[in-house]
């Protein structure tokens, strides 16, 4: 049936009618202070009946923690029987699952033999804190000024439910915090009851304790709060001879010899403060004139939160004393043999390190004597060979400042770097050498391995030492053939690793370890400090070397360092 439009004093009357609802509507949250999801809900329900007089309200709460949902029905005055409010709520859940994101639908048979217009509105942007549903068997509902009021009305119960749900979650919080409290404080009580009744039975024990206390195997005393000497034990006097009248009050203080005895005052003046344990080391005299270093410590003892007692022994720590010094002296004899072979081991380093660039030199320089010697002159290879040299004489230069920053101990100059790139650059110096020496050289590069932060040089000189370890151990092979196998790949934890595979004569498992060692070597003409010097590189830059045995002949060397991203 269509709907007629309404007059002007009619339309102002509904908006008007429409103005004091919202105000209602905005005034509900004052009367939810304080309620629960089912009193925000039933309030709703009975203020949107009364406003809107509708047939049907309908809401229904989501489940939250420790909460299951519920749902709220009300019904205007039907003609005839009663409705079964069961049956009317079963068919406004079927509703809902079916059809209610459609927007506003016409439900027949109900109840009675109306057609019922029903709207679903949601609680909450997702409709997380449940559903409402108003319904009316008006032909014109909902109008616009009713869907402004239930919107308002469903968006002001969405943040009266949250509300209550945050502060039902927050009450069981606080009880659930005030049982633990309870308990916590129930079983500091039994711990308090329980410590007290101990010190009660030390209190009442005093006696049997001063009697075990006389007849332990060192120096035990007890002393005032205040500071002078209550009780030594028997230990104390026949160490030092004093009787107990000599020893009482400040007596003791005669026992110690006298340069310790002002340090040792101002501590125990410290402690007499602050009531709190300490500890230090005096020299204390015995009976035959003999003065030797004790360990003093002192405990305070609380009873009730007042200072009853102070409790202290004195350990004989002499021997222990004369053995540190002879350690002291050990240690520094020590560090002067240390410097002198940390002296040796560099200029091995240096000698091992340079010699490379060095024949380099040499030979371009004859290379360079040759092509200018040439009829015509080779100009153009005499520069590249110049070029060549210099490189070369760079390096060996490079190669000591980095074994320099090596050995005082200084951090390398990190830089972002491609170790397959710097890879390449090794392999380019050492063909002619490898070919020299008959050795065929392949490689697996693996590509778009990540960067690694390392001192080129460095690294490439530890590329360039395996390489010539693995060439070396293959000169006495002749029954096959002299292969080298250079990969890099992800280690599989973030960092980069390189392997050289050799076929050589490989290394026995006993002295896997000794291969690192400074001046053990293999080779008969070798100085034993290159795999050393590499080992240092790679630690510094918080990655490692070793050595592995094929299954077949020869022996893998691998180092491992972190990524960029991992340094």
């Amino acid at each position: 049936m269509a709907v007629q439009p309404e007059s002007p004093a009619e339309e102002i009357r509904r908006l008007r009618r429409c103005i004091s609802d919202l105000v209602s509507v905005l005034a509900l949250p004052a009367i939810w202070t304080g309620g629960g999801p089912s009193d925000v809900a039933g309030n709703l329900l009975d203020a949107l009946m009364s406003m809107l007089d509708l047939d049907i309200v309908y809401a229904r709460m989501a489940s939250s923690e420790g909460l299951e949902g519920t749902e709220l029905l009300r019904i205007g005055p039907v003609p005839g029987p009663k409705p079964e409010l069961a049956e009317i709520t079963h068919k406004v859940r079927v509703w809902l699952a079916d059809d209610a994101e459609q927007g506003i639908s016409v439900l027949s048979n109900l109840f009675g033999e109306r057609d019922i217009a029903l709207v679903s509105l949601k609680f909450g942007l997702h409709g997380e804190l449940g559903q409402l549903v108003a319904g009316s068997g008006r032909s014109d509902f909902p109008r616009e000024t009713e869907k402004v009021v239930l919107n308002v009305a469903a968006n002001q119960a969405a943040i009266a439910l949250h509300e209550a749900n945050v502060l039902r979650a927050l009450d069981q919080r606080v009880a659930e915090r005030t049982v633990e409290l309870t308990t916590a404080n129930e079983s500091l009580h039994d711990a308090r009851a329980a410590l007290q009744q101990a010190f009660d039975e030390i209190k009442k024990s005093e006696a049997k304790l001063r009697q075990v206390i006389d007849a332990i195997p060192t120096l035990a005393w007890c002393n005032l709060p205040d500071g002078p000497n209550e009780f030594l034990n028997k230990a104390w006097h026949q160490y030092t001879g004093l009787s107990p009248e000599q020893s009482q009050g400040w007596g003791w203080q005669s026992a110690f010899h006298p340069y310790d005895l002002p340090p040792l005052m101002i501590k125990w003046q410290e402690m007499l403060v602050t009531i709190q344990p300490g500890e230090i080391e005096a020299r204390i005299r015995r009976h035959d004139g003999v003065y030797r270093w004790f360990l003093i410590r002192a405990e305070p003892f609380l009873e009730a939160g007042k200072l009853e007692r102070w409790y202290g022994t004195s350990t004989d720590i002499d021997d222990r004393k004369r053995a540190e010094e002879e350690l002291r002296n050990t240690q520094t004899e020590l560090g002067r043999v240390m410097r002198a072979m940390t002296m040796g081991q560099l200029t091995a380093s240096i000698a091992h390190e340079v010699n490379q660039p060095l024949s380099g030199i040499v030979t371009n320089a004859g290379t360079c004597l040759r092509m200018l010697d040439a009829n015509p002159p080779n100009l153009e290879g005499a520069r590249e060979t110049v070029r060549r040299t210099i490189r070369d004489g760079n390096r060996a230069s490079e190669v000591i400042s980095r074994l320099r920053t090596l050995y005082s101990k200084k951090e390398p100059s990190l830089e972002p770097m491609e170790l397959n790139e710097a890879t390449r650059e090794v392999i380019a110096l050492s063909l002619g050498e490898l070919s020299r020496n008959n050795v065929a050289l392949r490689k697996e590069l693996t590509e778009d391995l990540p960067l690694v932060s390392g001192d080129r040089i460095q690294i490439q000189q530890v590329i360039l030492n395996l390489i010539r370890n693995g060439s070396d151990a293959m000169s006495a092979v002749e029954d096959r053939p002299r292969e080298l196998l250079i990969r890099t790949e992800s280690d599989g934890y973030g960092g980069v690793r390189l392997s050289v595979t050799d076929t050589g004569v490989g290394f026995a498992p006993q002295f896997e370890e000794r291969l690192f060692e400074a001046f053990y070597t293999t080779k008969g003409d070798g100085m034993g400090i290159g795999l050393s010097v590499s080992r240092s590189i790679l630690e510094s830059h918080r990655g490692r070397l070793w050595a592995t045995r094929n299954q077949g002949p020869g022996a893998t060397f691998l180092f491992s360092i972190p990524s960029g991203t991992n340094t």
